[in-house]
């Protein structure tokens, strides 16, 4: 068995940290055998490396080795890419075509982002675990494989679980042995080795003299976030050897790359909570959240004006009142708290006040007719849903991986609404 170190030499990783040493120890110590391996880890870690380990410290290193993007393949096509298909399977299937599965028999596969997986396909990767068989999409023959399966994933499949969009047992067929790989924020000894490899590399690749950190730099880079890990930490010390001229960057010539980002921010939470989720979800919650809001305000403002009525227009303003009627009366100049709410600068900041309650629902029925008659856009969820689609696609100019990402949802998720709502691209 190969040492630590040599292992680590031998496919280019870098570091001491702990949690990462364990992780290839494992890697190391399940490879001689078949079972399935499952590894967990942010986006951006590197898990990619644990299945190579894997698959060439095994009996099977002389087979072959296919990596297989789960998330990347549409989900129409996933069935076929995998077990393969007939001739006449379905239009465009004109010649029959061998899935990975049979490709590689004999060798490795690695799924990643296996939690992307349609359930239909789920049900067919099961049996394959089970009892390594298969059938090609159109076909009726069962075939046989001798595969070594290795998955990794980002989100949390118990929670898929629950959410009915992964199948338990799969779960535990791929989970016989579970290798976490750490996120770099948790490897802060290591960031100054990362960079100073990366500095390196790219001052050779692009024949540069390389860049380093001042002192204060450098901790500021060990201390920060690093929401992408080790792929964020490759990007930007690619950019700025290509960018900066000056090779020894200060920590004010850093920030301006890295914006500090919170560790933990109800926006990060909420984008993890939905990330690569198969449905319109997080739409969804966001248009809930908004007519909430909006009906929040709504009866705030009707409660001050009651007030209004009762205290005939003299009222103090707090600083709850104050941020109301900077949302609603955007337009207006808005005293500040404390302040008299009847005049500011000799005009009235608010409609005047009725003399009696039927004046004032008068009034209020008034604002909220007009304020749905000036809304042109439909309260429909799926026109929403469609609209929000089409405003992605053109932002990015039709890439759909970007535009996908921007909605925080799969590209093979995006491929399908697309189809469904007939949006041209």
């Amino acid at each position: 068995m190969d040492s630590l170190q040599a292992i680590k030499q031998r496919f280019g990783i870098i570091g001491n940290n702990l949690a990462l040493n364990r992780a290839l120890e494992k890697a190391t110590q399940v490879a001689p055998t078949d079972i399935s391996v499952l590894v967990i880890g942010e986006s951006g870690v590197g898990k990619e490396f644990i299945p190579k380990i894997i698959h060439n410290l095994s009996p099977r290193k002389h087979k072959q080795y296919i990596a297989v993007n789960c998330g990347a393949i549409p989900e129409g096509t996933i069935d076929s890419e995998l077990f393969g298909h007939e001739k006449g399977a379905f239009t465009g299937a004109d010649k029959v075509r061998k899935g990975y599965f049979e490709v590689a028999d004999g060798g490795t596969i690695f799924l990643d982002e296996v939690g992307e997986l349609p359930l239909q396909t789920q049900v067919r990767l099961l049996r394959v675990l089970e009892s390594g068989e298969f059938m090609k999409v159109g076909s009726s023959t069962i075939q046989k494989t001798n595969i070594r399966i290795v998955a990794a994933t980002n989100v949390n499949l118990l929670e898929a679980i629950k959410k009915g969009r992964f199948r338990e047992d799969l779960y535990y067929r791929l989970n016989t042995v579970q290798i976490d790989i750490p996120a770099l924020r948790e490897r802060k000894d290591d960031i100054p080795l990362l960079f100073r490899k990366f500095a390196v590399d790219f001052s050779e690749k692009y024949r540069m003299p390389s860049v380093s950190l001042s002192e204060e730099a450098m901790s500021y880079i060990q201390n920060y976030y690093w929401p992408g890990n080790i792929r964020q930490l490759r990007n930007f010390t690619e950019q700025i050897t290509v960018v900066e001229t000056n090779r020894n960057l200060s920590i004010d010539k850093v920030k301006e790359y890295l914006k500090d980002i919170p560790q933990t921010t109800s926006l990060v939470n909420f984008s993890k909570q939905n990330e690569n989720h198969s449905d319109f979800s997080s739409e969804r919650e966001i248009l809930y959240k908004f007519l909430f809001d909006m009906k929040k305000d709504l009866n705030d403002l009707k409660a001050l004006t009651l007030e209004l009525i009762k205290n005939k227009g003299d009222l103090m303003l707090n600083s709850n009142d104050q941020d109301l009627f900077q949302r609603v009366y955007k337009d207006y100049d808005i005293p500040k708290s404390g302040d008299s709410l009847v005049y500011y600068d000799e005009k009235p900041v608010i409609p005047t006040v009725p003399s009696s309650v039927n004046d004032y629902h008068e009034i209020l029925d008034d604002y909220e007719y007009e304020d749905v008659s000036n809304n042109s856009e439909s309260l429909s969820l799926q026109r929403k849903e469609e609209e929000l689609i089409k405003k992605a696609l053109e932002k990015y100019n039709g890439k759909r991986k970007l535009a996908a990402k921007e909605l925080g949802i799969s590209e093979r998720t995006l491929y399908r609404k697309i189809k469904q709502y007939d949006i041209e691209e």
